[in-house]
């Protein structure tokens, strides 16, 4: 045999390996911790996914526990993951902000910096416990969805970044102690429950001057564990931040001030912190802090409308 033909047959071998699956950049995509998929990790099932492509692709993620630290590049788009169950499909990582000097921002589970990406049915978990910042979720990325989906941390368990991006959490659990949704996006929060796990705060948006809308929950459910008794709204991480809680119920833990300025009584003069429609033991309109504002039907009907 020619050793043309023999090199031939031998680069058709390697490239149906399983190992080297990604060369074939496929659309369908299985992820079992068991080894039953086409990859026993999602960070495997990364490499057979085309970089910039147009069509979309599928990753069906098995019931199991992924101990991995995700990072979905800049360069992937149009990608859907699917767990199979939200509460069996579960990413998680256990690092935090002092561990090696790590400092917050390398303390993620999942970082997506990807766009027009979509996860559906999974649970992303830190389990560093409270031992002080710990990232669960860390998005860059813009035209990002998560419906059906639990967040599960301490301090800091989504970190919403992209000067510009804009995300859609739907239907979905979150869970924190100490500002566990922060950063500077927009980012919307429809038919989700929002469960502190300490005295302390929800939201602390830094969302940039020029940005109209940062943080917006509507239709959400604001609950605590048994022995919380005072949780603020929110604090400006910066003084611009932007968050506003519309038609959402909140049980008693909700502190009646509603809004904190951060040891900071300059940062009442520019932080955009608002409410309309909240109902439960928490809402006390009457009680919140003089520089947040109550909106009227027409204008929170407006902020809604801003949603892509």
């Amino acid at each position: 045999m020619k050793l043309g033909k023999i090199l031939f047959i031998a680069a058709l071998l390697l490239m149906s390996a399983p190992g080297l699956r990604g060369a074939e950049y496929m659309r369908e995509i299985t992820v079992a911790a068991d080894g039953s998929g086409d990859f026993k990790t999602i960070t495997e099932a990364l490499e057979a996914i085309r970089a910039y492509m147009d069509y979309k692709v599928t990753v069906n993620i098995k019931n199991g526990e992924y101990h991995e630290k995700v990072i979905i590049p800049s360069w992937l788009e149009n990608v859907d993951f699917i767990g199979e169950d939200r509460d069996k499909t579960i990413i998680t990582y256990n690092d935090y902000a002092k561990l090696d000097n790590m400092g917050t921002f390398r303390t993620y589970t999942v970082r997506v910096d990807g766009c027009n990406i979509t996860f559906k049915n999974l649970t992303i978990r830190n389990n560093a416990g409270r031992v002080g910042q710990a990232v669960a979720l860390h998005t860059e990325g813009t035209d990002l969805s998560f419906e059906n989906c639990l967040f599960l941390g301490d301090q800091d368990t989504l970190f919403l970044a992209g000067h510009d991006s804009e995300l859609s959490f739907n239907d979905c659990y979150i869970e924190g102690t100490t500002d566990f949704i922060f950063g500077p996006a927009t980012a919307w929060f429809e038919n989700c429950r929002i469960h502190s796990k300490a005295d302390s705060y929800i939201t602390a948006a830094s969302t940039p001057e020029d940005v109209e809308i940062g943080f917006v929950f509507r239709n959400c459910r604001l609950t605590a564990d048994a022995d919380v008794k005072k949780v603020y709204l929110g604090r400006p991480w910066r003084p611009y931040a932007f968050t506003a809680f519309i038609d959402c119920e909140m049980d008693g833990h909700i502190a009646p001030a509603g809004w904190d300025n951060w040891r900071n009584p300059e940062n009442e003069k520019t932080a955009r912190y608002m409410e309309h429609g909240s109902k439960g033991a928490g809402a006390n309109p009457d009680n919140r802090v003089a520089w947040s504002r109550k909106l009227s039907e027409k204008e929170a009907g407006k902020i809604t409308e801003g949603k892509k």
